[in-house]
């Protein structure tokens, strides 16, 4: 059943006369139901033509001067909707030429004046079989996707201008048209072309899918069509850093809510001219949303930093923690890249013991995304086999949201820690008993001066909750200690030039340092612990 009532069939006659395409007439004519777009384009056109005529075969455009002149209906048969050669007159009414012809320039494709072409050969089958060729050329694993389009914005100045005309012609009729009601260009689109790529891929269409295939259109003839709404409304237009251009879509709309139709009309065809070639194809582009992965790992190395050692451009220490976990995880995932991370940090010469720090790992378009517990098992056995230096235990796929738990823990949980102690006096077990029965000790900390050039300058108060303390000889000793997280150890032991107050050296009145300091245990309950 055509879509189309009695009542549309003035502005249908209109819109298809002045160079509209059929779809964009059932956009205009408020045809919010899918069935009608998804017909073939050459099979729209005859069933458009042949509701027109069935009443009558003429269209009366109104021209103040010269006067009124027939358009018959039989010479727009070769599918004449990309005319190009009808112009605005000051009054905002349509008009033709004064010797009454009207032609297209491009007899071999009639663009839509509207659309410019979005709607005709970009929704057929052809062309989605070239976005599906592409995708599944891609290499990309995925059971459903989401399919994303960006037009050009001068799309939005020229549906504004054939709105405007029609919304004058059903004026006439005391109709009103709002822009609310036309159907927006990008869900008519969806429509046609979501239950062709599904077929086509046998994959559903999901807007929360993780894996996003994006087409980009630009129409460099019609480029300028925006032009003249920055002189009229600058304040719409501001030059954005990540922005190529500052005609945004969203500046454009901005513009056009502002502007007064009467300003609209005298700077831009109502209709919109006719252009000569479709959209372009700027670029079809597949990617997959970041996939995370946790664990935790033990590091037995003194000599390894938990992320690379790069020092103005040169690199001190061969590999890292993050290294040696994450190379893995990319070749296996084939992703593009990664961003690490921990809950804190341990430096070069500290050991991470226990059940070792919980970290994660954000995987940047993962070409292969779906694995078995088996798989994960085995890649964690292999990280592990390939050095001597970590370990990883627990590995597994976790979501975004699930981080923030890693996170919190790095100021709120607790972290147990051991140490070696060197005192520049000699001391007896009885000198360091008294340690044992301190708890909850109040520290100020102001950031350490080994740090000072990537954390900012402040005073941070950390709780020691308690220290056991164990005798070896004259000058050493060992001290466990629990603390709150972000607690800096080292310079709690030697007191980093009185910038730590008060410090085990002022609490013993002695001159001390820390030979050498492992991290016993980060009590964050993250990632669930797994079954080996």
């Amino acid at each position: 059943m055509f879509p189309l009532a009695e009542e549309n069939k003035h502005v249908a006659q209109l819109l298809l006369s002045t160079g509209t395409c059929p779809r964009c007439i059932f956009r205009f004519c408020g045809v919010d139901f899918h069935a009608p777009y998804k017909l073939p384009y050459k099979d729209l056109l005859n069933e458009l033509q042949k509701f027109l005529e069935t009443e009558k075969d003429e269209l009366i455009l109104e021209v103040p001067n010269p006067p009124p002149k027939k358009i018959r209906l039989q010479e727009l048969e070769d599918g004449i909707d990309g005319i190009d050669n009808l112009s605005q007159n000051g009054e905002g009414r349509v008009s033709v030429p004064e010797d009454g012809s009207i032609a297209s320039k491009n007899s071999n494709l009639n663009v839509c004046n509207v659309c410019l072409g979005i709607l005709q050969e970009f929704c057929e089958k052809e062309f989605i079989k070239k976005v599906c060729q592409k995708v599944e050329a891609s290499g990309f694993e995925f059971t459903n996707l989401v399919f994303s389009v960006s037009f050009p914005p001068q799309l939005s100045v020229r549906e504004h201008a054939a709105w405007l005309l029609v919304k004058q012609e059903m004026g006439k009729q005391s109709l009103s048209l709002g822009r609310n009601d036309i159907v927006q260009l990008k869900e008519a689109y969806k429509w046609i072309t979501h239950p062709l790529i599904s077929e086509e891929l046998g994959v559903p269409i999901d807007g929360k899918s993780l894996f996003e295939v994006s087409v980009v259109f630009a129409h460099p003839e019609t480029v300028e069509d925006c032009h003249f709404l920055r002189v009229i409304c600058p304040d719409c237009f501001k030059p954005a850093k990540n922005k190529q251009s500052v005609f945004t879509r969203m500046a454009v709309m901005k513009a056009l809510n502002k502007i007064k139709e009467e300003d609209f009309c005298k700077q831009f065809p109502c209709p919109p001219n006719s252009p000569k070639a479709v959209c372009t194809v700027l670029e079809i582009e597949c990617a997959h949303g970041a996939v995370f992965v946790a664990g935790r790992y033990n590091k037995y190395s003194r000599n390894l930093p938990q992320t690379p050692w790069i020092i103005d451009g040169e690199r001190k220490l061969e590999s890292s923690v993050e290294e040696l976990i994450s190379d893995h995880l990319l070749a296996v995932f084939k992703a593009e890249s990664f961003n690490f991370s921990s809950s804190g940090r341990e430096d070069v010469d500290v050991r991470t013991l226990g059940n070792g720090r919980p970290f994660a790992i954000e995987l940047v378009n993962p070409h292969r995304v779906h694995f078995t517990s088996q798989e994960i098992k085995e890649l964690q056995q292999k990280i592990n086999n390939s050095s001597n230096k970590i370990q990883v235990r627990d590995l597994q796929l976790v979501t975004r949201e699930a981080i923030g738990h890693m996170k919190e823990g790095e100021e709120e949980k607790t972290k147990s820690y051991s140490a070696l102690i060197w005192t520049n006096n000699t001391i007896q077990k009885k000198d360091i008993e008294f340690l044992n029965d301190i708890k909850d000790l109040k520290i100020d900390q102001k950031t350490p001066l080994r740090v000072l050039h990537r954390r900012p300058l402040a005073v941070r108060t950390r709780i020691i909750h308690s220290m056991e303390s164990r005798y070896v000889d004259e000058h050493h000793f060992h001290l466990y200690l629990k603390t709150q997280a972000g607690t800096y150890i080292k310079e709690f032991v030697h007191g980093d030039f009185g910038r730590t107050k008060p410090n085990l050296g002022s609490l013993m009145n002695v001159t001390a340092d820390i030979l050498e300091l492992d991290v016993e245990s980060v009590d964050v309950d993250w990632p669930p612990a797994l079954d080996d």
